[in-house]
């Protein structure tokens, strides 16, 4: 658990850092071409074409009820999986058990892709801003289908 942490943390610093990383040198003024006038019919290029966007747009909105979604299925899996008496690999089976207390961790875990997501935006990273949901989503879903395709611990049963 704490190698995967680690391995985590270290992609994300990674990411953060590479919108910082130019593949050229800076352009000096002298290598710069000569501006040239622009008509008045060309309109000026708006927030959306330039990669900006509201926070809380279409495609955000998508996202952030999938990511939901995906813990939601979570949540569900992880007690199928607790019924058929496997047990929880990164949670303690206690917490799992609880089930107020799990559903407020899968709550949690939603708000905190969200929270993430919105750094990223208020930071200028909209790219990552998109991709945490996408990653959030694609690995709780795929967590999800696991617990469903476990095979069931069965009791051995003394003759």
């Amino acid at each position: 658990m704490l190698n995967f942490t680690i391995i985590l943390l270290l992609l994300l610093a990674t990411l953060v850092g590479a919108g910082q990383v130019r593949a050229q040198a800076p352009v000096t003024e002298t290598q710069m071409p000569a501006p040239v006038a622009a008509p008045a019919a060309i309109e000026k290029p708006t927030k959306e074409k330039n990669g900006e966007h509201r926070f809380w747009d279409k495609e955000n909105d998508w996202w952030f009820a999938g990511v939901g979604a995906a813990r939601t299925f979570d949540y569900f899996s992880t007690l199928n999986l607790r019924r058929r008496g496997d047990r929880e690999v990164f949670l303690t089976n206690n917490m799992v058990d609880n089930h107020a207390a799990f559903a407020a961790i899968e709550a949690a875990g939603t708000g905190a892709s969200i929270g993430a997501s919105y750094f990223f935006h208020r930071h200028g990273h909209h790219e990552l801003e998109r991709w945490t949901s996408i990653v959030h989503f694609g690995l709780t879903t795929t967590g999800a289908v696991r617990n469903y395709c476990l095979k069931s611990a069965h009791p051995q049963t003394t003759r």
